[in-house]
């Protein structure tokens, strides 16, 4: 998609959530800025000097579906609005807003899947669930990946990490 269209698509977002009378901010720069280098992030906003610029992904401009786009940009807009700059309450009733008056799924976070775009990063670790056998991926270790211990499958299973490949890591650890 051309940066003509992905920036019509950021004033459609800007206009959509005006017209649901979300108070976004005048200042909003725009232009989107791709971001080349962005692997699990799909967008971003970011306030600098009285001004918010939005950031996207050029993966998912690249593979995304203009809905798909469409929605990650108006969840860029929502942190534009007074107290929004995190997760909380006000933007949570925001996002609700958006999706109950255009069909969004704008939410906290989003995956590759729900987007629609293929995920080509390499898998490392796999972390399995005893009970039902989920198979989550992981890029890179975490928390998750050296205690799986600590955690639960949604389902309440217990986990494990197989290493990609299928080679269980000694002790659990890398």
């Amino acid at each position: 998609m051309t940066q003509q269209y992905i920036d019509a698509l950021l004033a459609l977002a800007v206009s959509q959530a005006r017209a649901v009378n979300i108070p976004v901010s005048q200042n909003i720069r725009p232009q989107v800025r791709l971001n080349r280098r962005a692997r699990t992030r799909f967008g971003c906003c970011v306030r600098r000097d009285g001004a918010y610029t939005i950031e996207l992904s050029e993966l998912l401009a690249r593979q995304g579906e203009e809905r798909a786009i469409l929605q990650v940009l108006c969840h860029e807009v929502l942190h534009t609005c007074y107290g929004c700059s995190n997760h909380g309450a006000r933007w949570k009733g925001y996002a609700q807003r958006m999706n109950s008056a255009y069909g969004y799924h704008i939410r906290r976070t989003d995956n590759y899947g729900a987007l629609g775009i293929e995920d080509d990063r390499p898998v490392r670790y796999w972390v399995v669930c005893a009970r039902c056998g989920r198979r989550i991926p992981r890029m890179k270790r975490s928390l998750l990946v050296d205690h799986p211990e600590r955690y639960r499958c949604p389902c309440g299973g217990t986990l494990r990490v197989e290493r990609a490949g299928n080679n269980p890591p000694e002790n659990g650890k890398t």
